[in-house]
């Protein structure tokens, strides 16, 4: 059980902060439910505590783990799909896995894609949720500002970089 103050990640929409601990009644029902917001987005959610495991809820990782995530960014195998419908259920399941591993490849996969290719619409979107996702964790596990990880993600990736593995995304 998570407690006030915890940082958290949820898969989908990425890492806050239990903020508080509440109970409410609907339907005739008490639940208590983890109300945390997200520095990054803004957003604010409430899980029931009870099923905080089925939404994926898990602890930020610690700055260690963060800084070698960040560190094998490079070196993250990307798919030869070319398929776009496939590439794209491929790259949701990714993102919906809460392993930050995962939502990297998919962050390198795409931005290689957009440096060679650009990208869909739908792809964009992914893109940009990839890197709320990754960004918001990154910055609650080291406590760097939000601009300046980002900084180092679009460094990283500076046009000209990569460009022959842009095929194989």
């Amino acid at each position: 059980m998570f407690q006030v103050g915890d940082k958290v990640v949820h898969p989908k929409h990425g890492a806050g902060v239990i903020d508080r601990i509440v109970e409410e009644r609907i339907s005739g029902k008490t639940q208590t439910y983890y109300v945390f917001s997200m520095p990054v987005s803004g957003l604010v959610l409430k899980i029931p505590t009870a099923k905080s495991h089925l939404a994926g809820l898990r602890p930020v990782m610690d700055a260690a783990a963060a800084t070698a995530v960040f560190g094998a960014f490079e070196g993250l195998s990307t798919d030869e799909t070319t398929n776009w419908n496939k590439r794209y259920r491929e790259n949701m399941e990714r993102l919906k896995s809460g392993d930050l591993y995962e939502v990297a490849r998919v962050i390198k996969c795409l931005m290689l894609r957009d440096a060679e290719r650009g990208l869909s619409t739908g792809e964009r979107k992914m893109l940009h949720s990839a890197k709320q996702i990754f960004l918001s964790e990154m910055v609650l596990a080291t406590g760097e500002n939000y601009h300046s990880m980002e900084n180092r993600l679009e460094d990283w990736m500076h046009p000209g970089r990569g460009k022959e593995e842009a095929a194989s995304c």
